[in-house]
């Protein structure tokens, strides 16, 4: 029985991602390496995509809005003007976790600023796929085309392949970004409650106080210069280092 011609033009891109994934796997996902496979997703979508002449993705983290691994400066500039006219077909993607194609942007009435502003790039289409991981919309990746209708349900299957590794990546960052955060976070108050036990020390000694009196005297500090305790508790060590000095 003769293969389907549709599964015969995938495995093509099966055979490329199984490389390009094995390639990531050995890579510490920081915001540079992701960046850097981000870039090889996008590479990959604008050479198997028929008609893309670029590609990249769209982050979008609450008001944050990024471009990443994106094939050119073209691509990184139709997409900065998605997000200062707060209108196009990624940010449009992101919110209704859909496919959103436009076939000609000179017919295009959805988003007409974005539109008008991005034909004189020499756009004339493009398409793009949600980045979903769970229930959390990260973006969307996209490609752009010089000539319009060159896009159709083929190429939405081939970016549908595409874009769930990208959000894999993108969700990957996130959680790594917000784990060095906490941990930073972490550090910090246990620095803070070192100093604060210091000075708290340093009072109890030199005013014969216990320790609640002590916490009560920085308090009153804070409050007057009107800074936080830990603030207090530094002026308190710096001005005993200063009597010693």
């Amino acid at each position: 029985m003769p293969s389907h011609p549709t599964a015969d033009r995938h495995l093509p891109l099966t055979d490329e991602l199984a490389g390009a994934f094995a390639r990531m796997s050995g890579l510490l996902l920081t915001q540079e390496t992701v960046d850097t496979a981000l870039g090889l997703l996008s590479a990959l979508a604008q050479e198997t995509i028929p008609g893309s002449t670029g590609a990249g993705v769209s982050i979008i983290d609450g008001g944050r809005r990024v471009s990443s691994g994106a094939t050119d400066e073209q691509v990184r500039r139709a997409d900065a003007l998605q997000y200062e006219l707060d209108e196009g077909p990624c940010l449009a993607a992101a919110s209704l976790r859909d496919v959103v194609r436009i076939d000609d942007l000179a017919e295009e009435d959805r988003w007409p600023r974005w539109a008008a502003a991005a034909r004189p790039l020499g756009l004339r289409a493009t398409l793009s796929a949600p980045l979903v991981a769970g229930d959390v919309s990260l973006g969307a990746m996209k490609v752009y085309a010089d000539r319009p209708g060159v896009f159709d349900a083929h190429s939405e299957q081939l970016l549908g392949m595409l874009s769930p590794q990208a959000a894999v990546l993108v969700a990957n960052v996130r959680s790594y970004d917000r784990a060095k955060r906490f941990s930073e976070d972490m550090r910090k108050a246990v620095r803070d409650r070192d100093v604060v036990n210091m000075a708290k020390g340093v009072l109890m000694g030199r005013s014969n106080l216990d320790e609640e009196s002590a916490a009560a005297v920085l308090l009153r500090q804070a409050h007057t210069a009107e800074t936080t305790v830990t603030a207090a508790a530094h002026a308190v060590l710096e001005s005993t280092a200063r009597r010693r000095r």
